[in-house]
């Protein structure tokens, strides 16, 4: 039976108020929007209106979730309504506070860093575990942003003495041969990703200055060859443009001390027709090693505009 139901959030403030229902009502009508149905919204009291008992239900744990969010004063966006209302959809604990709770750096100007999602929770938890951590998902996941974070982070707190960056110089059949300037010029284009999380972290100035320094090292997956990596944080990106044969030497690299994390993804490959990736090649022979954790982000994960995450679900309906 349908009827109109009045959720009421009692003591909410008008800061909290205004960041759950979102600047222009945003999340209100992102809110609207998820369950099909009209939610109006005035003196801290949410109306649903033509609600049956299920929907209504899901309406409530969605809005007591996002108002655990506002509680600690932190910016409800769009996608946290989202991603609470896919959740609830499912019948799944929506856990907001978990995902706040796990910090994991902070930007220049202070901003925290955490977790948007469960699988962005484990991979974040796998990184502080494991010494080897794969990731692997569609775009828009996190997945480079928060492994850089994490390797500041640790560089920060002593726990590593550099950080190197690296991925595989293969993009849309380019050679970086013919590319114009020295070494530095022909990869920097090619790694714009790691750079904007180094920026967000440690600001451009510094981040040259750890450069030139050496304390963190950004270079193509080639150079990797014949070196042991001690006391370090290894990041390596677009993993699924590699061979076997590139994966594997850079696994070997790991020398004492020291973290890798390789994030890819396999719908994304740039290789040749008939190699076989690397990273879809280590995913299935590396399972079940302790030390070593393989995780799969999904379209759940998806942290970019709402839009991103229905076009990956399309894409892969379509294959």
């Amino acid at each position: 039976m349908e009827e109109t139901k009045n959720i009421s959030l009692n003591g909410m403030t008008a800061l909290q108020a205004i960041s759950l229902i979102g600047t222009e009502d945003r999340n209100l009508k992102t809110l609207s929007d998820c369950f099909g149905k009209e939610i109006s919204f005035r003196d801290n009291t949410f109306t649903v209106q033509n609600c049956d008992d299920v929907i209504c239900r899901q309406i409530t744990d969605v809005i007591h979730a996002l108002y655990e969010v506002a509680k600690k004063n932190q910016p409800v966006t769009e996608q946290d309504v989202i991603y609470a209302c896919r959740l609830v959809s499912k019948s799944e604990e929506v856990g907001f506070e978990e995902l706040g709770n796990t910090v994991i750096g902070r930007t220049l100007t202070g901003k925290t860093i955490a977790p948007k999602t469960k699988g962005q929770l484990a991979f974040v938890r796998a990184m502080e575990q494991k010494s080897i951590v794969f990731a692997i998902g569609p775009a828009g996941t996190g997945k480079t942003y928060l492994a850089v974070i994490k390797a500041v982070s640790s560089l920060k707190k002593g726990e590593v003495k550099r950080i190197v960056l690296t991925r595989p110089a293969v993009e849309a059949g380019e050679n970086l041969g013919f590319l114009p300037g020295d070494m530095k010029e022909k990869v920097d284009p090619y790694l714009t990703p790691l750079y904007d999380a180094l920026h967000d972290m440690l600001g451009v100035e510094q981040t040259e200055k750890l450069i030139e320094k050496g304390t963190i090292e950004i270079a193509p997956l080639a150079f990797m060859r014949g070196r042991t990596l001690d006391d370090s944080f290894v990041i390596l990106d677009e993993a699924q443009n590699t061979t076997p044969a590139q994966m594997k030497m850079f696994l070997t690299r790991l020398g004492f001390r020291s973290r890798m994390v390789i994030t890819g993804d396999v719908t994304q490959i740039d290789l040749k027709i008939g190699t076989k990736s690397g990273l879809i090649d280590a995913a299935e022979i590396l399972g079940g090693i302790d030390e070593i954790t393989i995780l799969h982000l999904t379209s759940d994960d998806v942290v970019r505009h709402p839009l991103v995450q229905k076009i990956i679900e399309k894409y892969e309906k379509s294959r």
